[in-house]
């Protein structure tokens, strides 16, 4: 199975960079009016794109070199870049996803040992273009590919009776190239037939465009083209860096930095058709619900991350959540525009937007998006929905599902009280004339959450339920997605607390079904994956574990170094859920507020 090197920018997903190779198996973007992602595809056979080196033998042909002593890194811990040989030459190749852009560049560099002809440049298939959201579709239309004068090479686009989409190659320098359409794949070759001098360096950049149709797309690698280069890269290194936080360690840095922007460009993403900025849990097929939205893993998650680097992407996904999301807040999941996907009510859900809006008040000061309509509007709803699953007679609010999204044994949570507590305690200090009242509800959940949620063991040993149905049923467990061992995080109690100390004890001893304490990645998992969950990791963080995260974050794998669900617990490499977004951004948003606190000790 190939490791892969994700990378994006705002418009575009290069979710499939093989490490082998260098080949690009897809590109992917957002569209509104289809509600989710399309990606285009090569197959099994040949990628959509594959950066290639070939050396003139003494006959006069030349052979296509297999590269060797492949090695990658990422410039600025985001922009991946690739060096390899071939024969006598060396070659680097650049993946770079400018900011602002709508399209992405490939750059070549070839340097020699010895003087040689080759031909280098890139080539590929199209032969498949898929709609995804959670599941992928093909998509049933008729692909084209012919000269045009708009990009002086030829240009792709997809039609069912008018344009779909799209795309454009063009580059710095004049090209041979052949296309060919059949069998309903497009295959095609770019290239350049040169003569290398030993030590002389040569170049090639590819601009690749996307658009609804051919004058979008050709123009938008034309802009690129006239930029050059060298001006998206500085624009987008610069970018990068205003953002970078470093860590103790080189390895921590790595992880937090590189997580942090794919949490920024696979969490959120704009649409290539309304230009929209879109929260989603994955911009990554990859990840088994890609392209799709949830209030949870949005809000609770990749927002924080996204709010300690950028406040002010950060803003307009908040009003794209209370404009385009909020008439569904509370449901399982809904597509980019709004409308429900998955039916089913969540508790945590339908509280994450009170708790994500004051944590962007407490961050930016801004205290006039308040006042916005959209956003008033938005919390009345929360509160109609919030009052309609109250208990009759007492302070506490059931849910139907549960933070992993399966089904609850008993409908009270403690966990998603607890959200309710903080968010109606929040919500009392944003709008004190309108809703200061709101802050003895709060206690009054509290107090019953300490009565109700609350169970003994035979020892006499108190410890907060999972769940419980407040009629003398409840249930030992724990979610990653929404621990128990968060309470004191969010301020609910003190970690000095007995109650909750016997609660953690419980869920992280070795007699607790899915509990690893004695692997080397010592975390909790539930039954919606059995291993080791990186949440888990994050929750270890903040809950007064961080010596034994920090730990674990110097030998974890992951999916090739970003977030997944669940872990090896030997080596923490992906057991399920890889290219997890949202996740990533939890990740960075713990590492961060615990090195803040208690940083890990640098080697």
């Amino acid at each position: 199975m190939s490791n892969y090197l994700p990378t994006a920018n705002e418009y575009v997903t290069l979710s499939t960079l093989r490490e082998e190779d260098g080949a690009i198996e897809a590109v992917g973007f957002l569209n509104m009016a289809q509600r989710g992602m399309i990606e285009i595809r090569g197959d099994g056979q040949t990628p959509f794109f594959r950066p290639f080196l070939s050396l003139k033998n003494a006959d006069g042909a030349y052979d296509c070199n297999v590269l060797c002593d492949v090695s990658w890194e990422r410039e600025h811990y985001w922009i991946p870049k690739m060096t390899a040989r071939a024969g006598n030459v060396s070659v680097q190749t650049t993946y770079l996803t400018p900011v602002g852009e709508r399209g992405f560049c490939v750059r070549m560099t070839l340097c020699s040992d010895a003087d040689v002809s080759l031909r280098f440049g890139g080539c590929g298939r199209w032969a498949h273009s898929l709609h995804i959201v959670n599941e992928e579709k093909e998509i049933e239309g008729t692909k084209y590919c012919y000269n045009s004068h708009w990009n002086r090479l030829f240009l792709f686009e997809m039609r069912a009776g008018y344009p779909l989409f799209s795309f454009a190659p063009m580059a710095d320098t004049p090209l041979q190239y052949t296309f060919k359409n059949e069998n309903g794949a497009v295959d095609y070759s770019m290239y350049l037939d040169c003569d290398l001098k030993r030590g002389e360096e040569k170049t090639l950049t590819f601009f690749w465009g996307f658009g609804f149709e051919e004058v979008a797309s050709a123009t938008s690698a034309q802009e690129m083209l006239r930029r050059t280069y060298e001006w998206e890269y500085d624009k987008t290194a610069q970018w990068l860096e205003k953002r970078i936080y470093q860590m103790p360690t080189e390895k921590l840095s790595q992880i937090y930095n590189t997580n942090l922007f794919f949490c920024i460009f696979f969490s959120t993403g704009r649409t290539i058709d309304s230009e929209e900025l879109v929260c989603v849990t994955s911009r990554s097929p990859r990840y088994y619900v890609s392209a799709a939205y949830w209030d949870r893993d949005t809000l609770l998650w990749s927002f924080p991350a996204i709010l300690d680097a950028d406040a002010k992407t950060a803003k307009e996904a908040l009003f794209y959540i209370f404009g385009r999301q909020g008439r569904n807040f509370g449901v399982h999941s809904r597509y980019i525009d709004g409308t429900v996907l998955e039916p089913g009510f969540e508790l945590d859900e339908l509280m994450a937007p009170i708790i994500a809006l004051s944590n962007y008040v407490r961050v930016t000061d801004d205290r006039e998006v308040l006042g916005e309509a959209v956003i008033r509007k938005g919390i009345e709803s929360i509160l109609e929905k919030l009052a309609a699953v109250r208990h009759e007679s007492i302070h506490l609010y059931e849910s139907f599902l549960q933070p992993s999204d399966d089904m609850q044994v008993y409908p009270y949570l403690t966990y998603d009280n607890m959200l309710v507590w903080l968010a109606l305690n929040r919500l009392s200090k944003l709008y004190p004339d309108q809703y200061g009242a709101l802050a003895q509800e709060a206690a009054l959940v509290k107090q019953a959450v300490y009565v109700h949620c609350v169970a003994e063991k035979e020892d006499g040993k108190r410890y907060f339920a999972w769940s419980s149905d407040l009629k003398g049923n409840h249930e030992i467990y724990d979610e990653p997605p929404g621990s128990l061992q968060l309470l004191p995080y969010y301020g609910f109690c003190d970690s000095s607390d007995e109650i909750w100390r016997n609660t953690v004890k419980i869920i992280r001893s070795s007699d607790y079904k899915f509990s690893f304490s004695d692997q080397p990645i010592a975390e909790i998992g539930c039954a919606h994956a059995p291993y080791p969950w990186l949440l888990s990791l994050c929750n270890s963080l903040l809950s007064g574990h961080e010596a034994q995260a920090w730990r674990e974050l110097e030998i974890v794998k992951l999916d090739n170094g970003i977030a997944c669900e669940g872990m090896d617990p030997i080596d923490g490499s992906s057991r399920t859920g890889e290219a997890f977004a949202t996740c990533a951004g939890f990740l960075c948003h713990s590492m961060r507020v615990t090195d803040q606190i208690c940083p890990a000790k640098a080697k």
